[in-house]
């Protein structure tokens, strides 16, 4: 096994690594700048990024560092269902066993948070994740949903998280109610060029690795060039170059070791 060979005590680019930990990048940095903006505002956040490009993760650090006494994080990701299903989802999320009839889950949802927000002093910070699979009838039904007091206040936070492809659902005519009502967007793009040591270096910093030489820059730049910056891809890639390198007793990974990788995680 490559983190025995290597001497690391935790594999370094696995998911579970603790949010504590995680690499904190320009666009990273941004995306959070932004949800704090939407944190203190409330209303409407569109999040979209390629396939593993890290937006759940980021998500994930920032409910972290929600104050649990002024926030309630809601992360639903179950968007492949009908409208009904998805009001119950969501009740269920919220904490409630959800009633029968549409009319009345819509009415209990809109309770539940305007309860949260002026009788609890909570404010629901609800995360939909993968919104692009959401249908055009559930997309009509987030702006109804979402309208309270005559559509004059807003006692929440609702992130649209999703890939690219969500952008343009959203531009279709019959979701122009629900795009009308974003009030901040954000598109997470990955790691820069110049970023990408610095990540793989951290993540095998916090596997108790502390040599800063194990890949040379052209095995970097080969990184780059494969993955683009995105951090699943260049996760997955680096434990293949650290997988190879182990099975041929090599200490410094140069750009064979990265091609050979490749070619061994392809599809």
């Amino acid at each position: 096994m490559f983190t025995q060979f290597f001497g690391f005590k935790y594999n370094p680019f696995t998911k579970e690594i603790p949010v504590q930990e995680l690499f904190q990048g320009s666009d990273f940095l941004e995306l959070e700048s932004r949800l704090k903006y939407i944190q203190s505002t409330r209303g409407i956040f569109l999040l979209t990024a390629e396939a593993g490009t890290g937006k759940t993760t980021a998500l994930r650090q920032f409910c972290n560092g929600l104050n649990p006494g002024l926030f309630k994080p809601c992360y639903y990701s179950l968007t492949t269902v009908t409208v009904m299903d998805f009001y119950r989802g969501l009740i269920l999320r919220l904490g409630e066993e959800p009633t029968f009839r549409k009319v009345n889950m819509f009415e209990q949802l809109q309770r539940l948070i305007y309860s949260s927000y002026h009788d609890q002093r909570v404010t629901p910070f609800i995360i939909i994740d993968e919104a692009q699979c959401l249908s055009n009838k559930v997309l009509d039904d987030l702006r109804i949903l979402f309208n309270f007091s005559m559509d004059s206040e807003n006692p929440f936070v609702l992130v649209l998280a999703g890939q690219t492809s969500l952008r343009n659902r959203l531009q279709m005519g019959i979701n122009t109610p629900l795009r009308q009502r974003i009030n901040v967007k954000y598109h997470l793009q990955g790691l820069k060029k110049e970023e990408l040591s610095d990540y793989i270096y951290s993540r095998l910093k916090y596997a108790g690795f502390q040599e800063a030489n194990l890949f040379s820059d052209s095995a970097l730049d080969s990184i780059f060039t494969i993955t683009k910056g995105v951090p699943r891809q260049v996760n997955n890639l680096v434990t293949g170059c650290l997988m190879y390198a182990c099975a041929n007793r090599l200490r410094f990974l140069d750009e064979e070791v990265v091609y050979q990788a490749n070619q061994d995680i392809e599809l």
